[in-house]
């Protein structure tokens, strides 16, 4: 279950028509039940443990093959979850080239949690660039703030952990966090220009979706600082006058490639990085009603439907 699943939840409950529904869940992993006619067999076979790269596209654009089929230019894309149906039901059928190899070293839900929440992580961090050895500051420690402070520590940062939720810095700090801001409690801004010798954060990745923490981030920056926004919600902009003489950069990732996904398996596999430790709650197909009305809080970590 991810974040973004309660946006389609939350629309169904104010009355969304039930033909354009479709079945949840975009973090898909599990074993191959069967295999199409066509299917190559040399890369894929019945009993292998994979996970899905949730978005499909027309296979040939340029975008498509190079692993972006999110940003097919030949048609709009499918989204399993959203557009498609999705993986909250014992079976979901896909195209083969959607289906990723599963290192045998992680579990089902660490596959789920890297093909989106935990791989969000990942693609901000690609769309940074190096980040070892840099002061770098995530705003939100949410699943996916978490998984940005986890990955981006085992890739050498020094980071700075930003969330107003006293039990989520704890665990930021579990995860290799080097230091932890609580909003409600100092200015944000201030305490990383405090732990940054005045020079502010070389990088951030906003994973909240609140503008306010997206204007924090951008405060934030070092000169020649660069932002990553993954957080739907929230609203940035910036008052050139300001900003012109830090040379800063503000980007957005969406998500990741499928390339992507596979390069952060293979990573969080040999480093045995504990991405399992996101998983508060574990539920049962016929437990979605009360899972989804838990999750709809908010309040806890990531879960999973298990079966």
């Amino acid at each position: 279950m991810c974040g973004s699943d309660l946006h389609y939840y939350r629309a169904e409950n104010d009355g969304t028509p039930a033909e354009s529904r479709c079945i949840g869940g975009h973090e898909p992993a599990g074993v191959v039940e069967s295999l199409g006619p066509g299917v190559n067999g040399a890369r894929l076979s019945v009993g292998q443990r994979v996970m899905v790269h949730h978005y499909s596209g027309c296979g040939t654009c340029m975008n498509c093959r190079s692993g972006w089929t999110q940003m097919c230019t030949s048609a709009p894309a499918k989204v399993y979850g959203k557009n498609a149906h999705g993986a909250h039901a014992q079976y979901m059928a896909v195209p083969a080239a959607c289906v990723l190899p599963l290192p045998d070293e992680l579990s089902f839900c660490a596959g789920a949690a890297i093909g989106c929440g935990t791989g969000t992580g990942w693609g901000a961090l690609e769309r940074l660039g190096e980040v070892g050895g840099l002061d770098l500051v995530v705003f939100g420690q949410g699943p996916v703030g978490l998984s940005t402070t986890m990955l981006a520590t085992a890739r050498g940062a020094r980071v700075i952990a930003v969330d107003p939720s006293a039990s989520r810095l704890e665990q930021a700090s579990k995860f290799g966090a080097a230091d932890t801001v609580n909003p409600d409690s100092v200015d944000p801004v201030e305490a990383i220009r405090e732990l940054t010798a005045g020079a502010g954060a070389a990088a951030a990745v906003e994973t909240s979706g609140a503008t306010v923490a997206a204007t924090a981030a951008l405060d934030a920056l070092a000169n020649w600082g660069r932002l990553c926004a993954v957080g739907l919600g929230g609203t940035i902009a910036f008052d050139v006058r300001t900003f012109l003489s830090r040379q800063v950069t503000a980007m957005t990732s969406w998500s990741m490639s499928s390339v992507q996904q596979m390069a952060c398996a293979d990573f969080v596999a040999r480093r045995n990085l504990p991405v399992d430790d996101l998983f508060s709650h574990h539920w049962s197909l016929d437990e979605a009603v009360p899972a989804y009305e838990e999750f709809d809080k908010q309040s806890a970590g990531k879960a999973a439907f298990v079966f």
